[in-house]
């Protein structure tokens, strides 16, 4: 995924979210974006998420990508676990297939045997593992995840994060993922990390380093 020349200004303001921004995403792997609340991250994520129109710049990107919200509660639309991933999942495809996906999603990301789980009772950790299974079962190579952990608990955001490092490491069709955050401790488990300052993002460095720079 490359980036170019990207600029974007929100209705009613003056100041650009987005500033000439180049990004170019390596493949594979977890990459992660830190930087201030109005660096531009998450006008970035929904830039190449295709949630938002161009105003300037380019976009190529060739990996079926799934954007993740912050909170789960956004995005998760039907009462039941099997509802919402059906909706990610290709209608052309016979029933069973169908429900392989299905399981095939949930067990991946720890939540085999809660197809039939009612959304509600589910709680805030499992609902963005849930969010994540529905970006698998729609068969995303590209996982644009906005501070997936700011609303979980320590354990959900361990969680989380280990699931998504064991999807871009595994050995049979690793995925891509891009990930914004604030949180420095999260960088030592990326792959790389760069910096996003007044609309624009900095070259990739290893997340521990830049941790270590930033905490300074």
């Amino acid at each position: 995924m490359v980036a170019e020349d990207l600029s974007h200004t929100w209705p009613g303001t003056q100041a650009a979210a987005l500033r000439d921004c180049a990004l170019q995403l390596p493949l594979n792997g977890l990459w992660m974006l830190v930087g201030s609340n109005g660096s531009g991250k998450s006008t970035l994520l929904r830039l190449i998420a295709g949630l938002l129109p161009l105003q300037q710049g380019r976009i190529r990107c060739r990996l079926r990508c799934a954007l993740v919200f912050q909170n789960p509660d956004h995005q998760l639309l039907l009462p039941s676990c099997s509802s919402e991933l059906l909706l990610a999942i290709d209608t052309r495809l016979d029933r069973t297939s169908r429900e392989r996906r299905l399981e095939e999603a949930l067990e991946q990301v720890g939540l085999a045997g809660l197809a039939d789980r009612p959304i509600h009772a589910l709680s805030g950790g499992q609902k963005q593992r849930l969010a994540i299974a529905a970006a698998l079962a729609s068969e995303a190579e590209l996982l644009l995840l906005d501070e997936p952990t700011a609303l979980l608990d320590p354990d959900s955001q361990r969680e989380v994060l280990a699931l998504i490092r064991r999807l871009t490491s595994r050995a049979a069709q690793p995925l891509t993922a891009l990930w914004i955050t604030h949180r420095l401790e999260e960088l030592a488990s990326c792959d790389g990390a760069a910096l996003m300052r007044d609309g624009q993002v900095g070259p990739w460095q290893p997340g521990a380093e830049l941790a270590r720079r930033l905490a300074r």
